[in-house]
């Protein structure tokens, strides 16, 4: 059988590394997600003009009306607690505790009209992280499987070239999509294409059940508050080589191949001893390059640019996604926050208030100074949405004793941010109804922002790619959204 690749009318292979979840030179079995090796497919280029994309995902689901979607005009069961205030864009309100973004709204643009038909989160999640509205054959909203939809990080990984050799093209950080219960949210992974086209997971904030948000800034539980939890920790990959094995010792073939053989047991289940040696080469250029090093460090970063992004996990997360696109990255998904933070059934205000939308606004604000200041906002795609939106109606039942009203899941309509990657700034796509409950008109579907980012990134409409038995799938499911560029 042949592997599953992506096809396009010219086919080149090249073979790289796309490191994974191993003990390999001292890189932690917690920070990656498999060895393996790759077939990269050249491609014409499809158009687009964005080398690399940031897709920020609010798990959870950010409601709507107290994000980018306000309706100061509807009544207060509807209008919530916050007020908007103005952007520089003519026309355009926010919500008033998004003000360092009010400030740059010509740098971004958004779509108010996403919908998919899913109030569940599990399926909220499949829809919007594959791209794909109708949901896969036997879907399990309880666990990951075979037979799912490629997430478009696995897909735009696995058909744009990459721009390093030390690097995966498709990267998710800080963690994985896990619920509080312990199941893994399906939707993030390879699905059909296999997991060798899982993106690379950096588990840099490992999953804790029992808090939220963005630490140690602005952790938070859903009925209590804002709190401190000195278990919730934000550590960078661990790339350096073990004890005693330096850079000159690496030219010595037998202390390499004892520390290689030492670690061959925990490889046995990911790669193959053949095609381990065959990449072990690449393995030790990925450890010993200073670039790769640098790309994964925030915690040394300049102390300037830690303030401006926020020295919590959703500043540090977006930092570390601005280094790894520089460092040729192809596409970075940033989950922000965990276990489904943004889901406020309860304590609503409170906590996008104090929790949530401060570290936001500062983070994405940073991030498009940033890019914009190295001369790369043009060529970096930055999409932010969650599964689903939130009740139109703030909830009069409060769910757990002593919460305060939030708002409820709601697929029907939700906003999406854009910026960069050749997108106009200050346009706003669509528009919800007078509730903010539907699309009122141009109505966009999961497959049209999926379009967009494969469009962006230059991937051909015509592209394709086979799987195990060489059969061709389409990449595309829609068109790209018009008027954003």
């Amino acid at each position: 059988m042949s592997p599953t690749r992506p096809c396009h009318p010219i086919i080149g292979r090249r073979t790289m590394l796309q490191a994974g979840s191993v003990g390999l030179l001292g890189l932690g079995m917690n920070h990656v997600a498999a060895l393996r090796a790759a077939d990269v497919v050249s491609q014409s280029h499809g158009g687009g003009t964005a080398k690399s994309v940031i897709f920020v995902f609010l798990s959870g689901g950010l409601t709507q009306h107290d994000s980018f979607d306000p309706k100061p005009d509807a009544p207060a069961d509807i209008r919530g607690e916050f007020s908007s205030i103005a952007t520089q864009t003519p026309g355009v309100r926010i919500c008033e505790h998004l003000p360092m973004l009010a400030a740059r709204s010509q740098m971004w643009s958004q779509i108010r009209s996403l919908t998919t038909p899913y109030n569940g989160h599990s399926e909220g999640h499949m829809a919007i992280l594959s791209g794909r509205t109708p949901l896969p054959p036997r879907f399990n909203g309880s666990k990951p499987q075979s037979g799912d939809w490629p997430s478009i990080a696995s897909v735009a990984g696995a058909a744009v070239p990459p721009r390093s050799n030390n690097l995966p093209p498709a990267v998710v950080l800080p963690e994985r999509l896990v619920h509080r219960e312990g199941r893994v949210i399906p939707g993030q992974f390879g699905g059909m294409m296999g997991s060798r086209r899982d993106p690379w997971f950096i588990e840099a904030s490992p999953y804790n059940p029992k808090s939220y948000g963005a630490y140690p800034d602005y952790e938070f539980h859903f009925v209590r508050g804002r709190e401190q939890n000195k278990e919730l920790k934000f550590q960078s990959p661990n790339l350096s080589l073990p004890q005693g094995l330096t850079r000159s010792r690496l030219a010595n073939r037998e202390d390499l191949l004892g520390v290689l053989e030492g670690q061959r047991r925990e490889l046995n289940e990911l790669a193959a001893a053949e095609s381990f040696d065959r990449h072990r080469q690449a393995v030790i250029s990925l450890l010993t390059d200073p670039g790769v090093q640098r790309a994964f460090d925030v915690h040394n970063a300049d102390p300037q640019a830690l303030d401006r992004y926020g020295r919590n996990s959703f500043g540090w997360s977006l930092l570390m996604a601005r280094q790894l696109v520089e460092a040729g990255v192809n596409l970075v998904q940033v989950n922000l926050g965990n276990n489904e933070t943004w889901d406020t059934h309860d304590n609503n205000f409170p906590l996008l208030r104090d929790c949530l939308l401060p570290p936001t606004d500062r983070g994405i604000s940073a991030l498009l100074d940033d890019l914009q200041e190295r001369g790369l906002l043009d060529e970096t795609l930055i999409v932010m949405c969650g599964e689903m939106g939130r009740t139109p109606k703030v909830n009069a039942l409060n769910r757990s004793p002593g919460a305060k009203p939030g708002r409820d899941h709601w697929g029907a309509v939700q906003t999406v941010f854009v910026a960069g990657g050749g997108i106009k700034g200050g346009v706003v796509i669509g528009a919800s109804d007078k509730q903010g409950a539907y699309p009122a008109f141009d109505a966009q579907q999961p497959e049209n922002l999926a379009a967009t980012i494969y469009h962006a990134l230059g991937i051909p409409a015509t592209a394709v790619w086979k799987d195990e038995l060489d059969r061709p799938h389409h990449i595309y499911h829609g068109e790209p959204i018009r008027g954003l560029t």
